[in-house]
């Protein structure tokens, strides 16, 4: 389900013509890019735009009818017409899925979460329904929305919900039979897994095609023409696109509640995957991706790069060790030695 406008991290900057708008956004572009979030600025005005020269290949390509989109080498230009009224609004929120936060240069009609700055001489702003604060001409600006953005980010970030998904499958030819349906305190490892994860996530799938041995939650089928474990990870994100994803495989016989809860206060926002490190060993397969990792995942599949190693180093993509006393839950067994 698309999340409402207002359950994602998309403020606007709204105010009079002369209140600072323009000066107040670029301070706080360059606060943002600081600290390793990635940001889009969009403008809503209600005056028509002017943004290319007559002449101009773009420009007359546009002004026949066509929608434009030119990438050159350091970067992508789109302009497009306007078709329906709430377009702009629709445009934002795909937007978010690529971006940490989005502001919006506005105007009294824009209808997203706003802070209003006041031009010299005015005293109140404009009656609005969607009004977080108001910014007299005269105050520490920089400061004062460095503190309401730190908030509202935190709680956009915190409030998409979390999904979990449940790796099964392979041949597991070491092991000598699947490894899901191994018993550990009365329950197969799948069953145990799924009950861990209902505590910390709204809801627990299966992905893989693996036997189930009676298990009843939902299985949702692998990415064709995608292999490994990406092929599970990208049909769910595919299934719920607006969700955190907590990934875990079947073969941890060890994973617990303590593991589960410590992975998901690693969300924080700009960070898009959390991969824990276990010794010299990263472990992506128990793991925490934020929805816009997909974008980063549709294209390794289009590209048939599948290991999910190759994320490490990618911006927003956070490497953590757990404690120490949590680290067995990281523990895969794949051979009856192991078990």
């Amino acid at each position: 389900m698309t999340p409402a406008l207002h359950e994602l991290p998309i403020l606007g900057v709204c105010g009079a013509s002369g209140s600072g708008k323009t000066t107040l956004i670029l301070q706080m572009v360059q606060l943002l890019r600081q600290k390793g979030l990635k940001v889009l600025v969009a403008k809503q005005s209600p005056k028509k735009l002017a943004v290319d020269r007559p002449g101009k290949d773009s420009e007359r390509f546009f002004t026949a009818g066509a929608d434009v989109w030119m990438q050159g080498s350091e970067e992508t230009f789109a302009r497009r017409h306007k078709v329906v009224e709430d377009d702009f609004y629709l445009e934002l929120i795909a937007l978010a899925a690529q971006y940490d936060v989005v502001l919006v240069e506005g105007y009294r009609q824009t209808i997203c979460p706003m802070v209003w700055l006041l031009a010299a001489g005015e005293v109140t702003p404009p009656e609005n329904d969607h009004l977080l604060a108001c910014l007299a001409w005269d105050t520490d600006r920089p400061q004062a929305m460095e503190t309401i953005l730190a908030d509202f980010l935190a709680q956009r970030w915190l409030r998409v919900p979390v999904l979990s998904c449940v790796l099964i499958g392979g041949k597991s030819s070491r092991m000598g039979q699947a490894k899901q349906l191994l018993w550990k305190d009365g329950q197969t490892w799948l069953t145990r897994t799924a009950s861990c994860l209902a505590n910390v996530s709204q809801q627990v799938v299966v992905a893989g095609a693996g036997e189930m041995g009676g298990c009843l939650l939902p299985r949702i089928l692998d990415v064709p023409d995608c292999q490994g474990p990406l092929a599970g990870i990208l049909a769910a994100m595919r299934w719920q696109p607006w969700a955190t994803l907590m990934v875990c495989a079947c073969d941890l016989p060890d994973m617990s509640i303590e593991a589960l809860a410590w992975l998901l206060a690693q969300r924080t926002p700009g960070v898009r995957a959390v991969i824990p490190k276990i010794g010299t060993y990263h472990q992506p397969l128990f793991a925490l991706y934020d929805f816009r990792m997909r974008q980063v995942f549709e294209s390794m599949a289009s590209r048939r790069i599948h290991r999910l190693s190759s994320i490490i180093g990618l911006d927003g993509v956070r490497v953590v060790s757990p404690p120490p006393e949590l680290c067995g839950a990281w523990r895969n067994v794949n051979s009856p030695e192991m078990l």
